[in-house]
Order: structure tokens, then sequence, then C-alpha cells
């Protein structure tokens, strides 16, 4: 991974600068560049007719977004990005990517590795929003930020990165009144408690269970 992004970095591009809450592109706008995180986290979201917002993803340091169009003859961006703090990015115009893809057929290679890795998490997500329903996926979030941002303590799991509960409602899919709801029932059962503005997470087995949990590895279960 490390080393794909360091070859990355080889192509020429330009750095593109967001402040919290700017858009990098919309869904739907022409797709005229790939990108690679350099600091802060982006969110990756899809919008509903209804209004409702989906999170997919919380791109962070390394992450690469915008991959998708890559080799469509009329490519349009079918996600939104957003900044979640101040941001910076590597933009790379996608003829000069695919000019460096074909000269260099292990670097292709790799990228295809990376964007099928995505599309594994992806599945995995979808897999637990429509066979598990709204707390499946309000358990499942919990668990894929755990395994990217929690920090273990003797007493369980502590979620370092500050979450609104609109936003938590944004990755399960679900109305922040309901998410309220189910994060109660967490806390009255003591399986979660709040410290700060974190979330604690004192018994991940129970949302294991609860979703039958397969553990297929970090690398797959997380957020990112």
């Amino acid at each position: 991974m490390e080393s794909l992004i360091r070859q990355l970095y080889e192509i020429p591009g330009k750095v593109v600068m967001l402040h919290d809450g700017e858009y990098l592109f919309h869904e739907g706008n022409p797709a005229k560049y790939f990108y690679i995180v350099r600091t802060g986290q982006i969110f990756i979201t899809k919008y509903a007719s209804s209004g409702r917002v989906l999170s997919l993803r919380l791109a962070t340091r390394s992450s690469i977004i915008g991959e998708l169009p890559l080799y469509e003859s009329n490519p349009v961006y079918i996600f939104n990005a957003v900044a979640q703090s101040a941001a910076e990015v590597y933009a790379i115009e996608f003829p000069v990517l695919q000019a460096y893809l074909e000269k260099k057929p292990q670097l292709a290679v790799n990228l295809l590795k990376l964007i099928s890795a995505h599309m594994r998490k992806q599945h995995s997500k979808f897999r637990d929003l429509v066979l598990y329903g709204k707390k499946g996926a309000l358990y499942s979030t919990l668990i894929r930020l755990s395994n990217s941002y929690g920090k273990e303590l003797d007493d369980g799991i502590l979620i370092s990165v500050p979450l609104t509960n609109q936003e938590l409602a944004n990755y399960s899919g679900t109305a922040r009144e309901s998410l309220n709801r189910m994060l109660s029932e967490l806390r009255k059962a003591g399986i979660i408690e709040y410290r700060g503005h974190l979330i604690f997470i004192k018994d991940l087995d129970y949302l294991k269970e609860a979703i039958q949990c397969e553990n297929c590895g970090r690398e797959v279960c997380n957020i990112e």
C-alpha cells in the first residue's frame, strides 16, 4: 500500500487544499481527477432522492478517492467527497494517470488490487445494511470504527475520532432519531458509554454476535 502511494506521488499532479465542510467533488460532476489524501479526513457519501445521506467511507492519509470513473469514456463521480476537517489532497488528471498505468503494468496491477479491496469493503458493509437492518448497520459501523480508530484499554475500546450522532446516522443509513434511540439502548445495556465526546465500547463481542460477524479482518472491516 505505502509503496503504491509513493509511486503515485511520482506522477505529475497538483495539491488541493480543502476547508472543513468544503466539497472536493459532487455526485454527477464530470470526473477529471484521481485523488490521494495527504492530510485530514474526507467523507465519501451518497445522497438518496429522499434527502437521506449514506456515508460510505472516511478517507484519511494515503487513501485514494475518485478512482472508479477511471477509463470511462464520459466519466462522472458517483459519490460526493466532503472534507470533515481541513484537508490536503494530491490530484492527478485521469489521462496522465492512464498514461503512466499503461507504461507500468505492475503499477496498474497494484492499483487494481487496491480498488478491489475497496469494493470488498463496500460489499461487506452493504451486506450488514441489508441483512441486519438498522441495528445491524449501527453495530457494523461501531465495529468498523473500532478497527480503524479504536484504542484498546483495559476495560474496552475507545473510538478516538469524535463523531456526531448525525454522522453516525449517515454511516448507518438511518434517521438520527432512530440512531439516538439505539444508542440509548446500548448505553442502558452497558454495551457502550460516552467518555467526553468519544464512544467507548465496553462489549465488542455483543455487537459482533448480533450481526453474526465473520471476523474478516481489519483490512476489510474498517471505515476507510
